[in-house]
């Protein structure tokens, strides 16, 4: 059954962020995603990975961290700090509403949208409990990495060399339960064939995992 799709607006006073909410039937879990580099709730890659996580019973939550107007200043694309304030107003928010208030919490995070995601499972309160990066510049968390709970898993392709040294730094930083993996045959994109449906697998299972309390998908 394919999961009704709701467009939705997470108000921050006077801002007002546009969002995509996927609420399947006695979901488990919802998946707030943080996309990076300019990306945005409209993201054929995260929403392909979104589409996946339904159909493994998650809720997902498909975000614009900026506005269009913010989204003018580059500078804005690369403030971790305010992009892990707006998701963390997201997860206020989805704690709220009764569509989602009952499902415990994860983070989906591309490129610096994964430096966010890390920033916001770092505050003190243990709302998040598990976080995946695809692609992800998990090494932007920066000091926030000791301090993640929530366990982490760090998805990179094999192809993309620099962006593996870089999660392999966070990677040794972070305490939390904590994998790498890299997919085979995979760029910065995950657009080779079979390589994103791979980042699909690696993420519904550790998520099932860690929010269902499944070992396995």
């Amino acid at each position: 059954m394919v999961t009704a799709i709701d467009s939705v607006e997470i108000d921050l006073g006077p801002l007002h962020l546009k969002a995509l909410l996927g609420a399947p039937p006695d979901a488990e879990g919802l998946i707030i995603f943080a996309h990076g580099s300019g990306s945005g709730r409209l993201s054929p890659r995260n929403n392909r990975v979104a589409a996946s996580l339904r159909d493994a019973g998650l809720a997902t939550l498909l975000l614009d961290l900026l506005t269009p107007e913010e989204e003018r200043d580059r500078a804005n694309v690369f403030d971790i700090a305010l992009l892990a304030s707006r998701l963390s107003y997201a997860t206020d928010w989805s704690i709220a509403v009764p569509e989602t208030a009952h499902l415990p919490i994860g983070y989906f995070g591309a490129s610096t949208g994964a430096g966010a995601a890390l920033v916001a499972a770092a505050e003190p309160r243990p709302v998040v409990k598990a976080v995946v990066s695809r692609g992800g510049r998990p090494d932007m968390a920066g000091d926030a990495l000791p301090r993640v709970v929530a366990p982490t898993l760090l998805i990179v392709g094999s192809l993309d060399g620099h962006v593996i040294e870089l999660n392999r730094m966070a990677y040794d930083r972070l305490v939390a339960p904590k994998q790498l993996a890299i997919v085979e045959g995979a760029g910065h994109l995950f657009e080779e064939p079979g390589t994103l449906a791979e980042v699909e697998r690696l993420a519904a299972r550790w998520f099932r995992r860690h929010l269902a309390g499944e070992r396995e998908l």
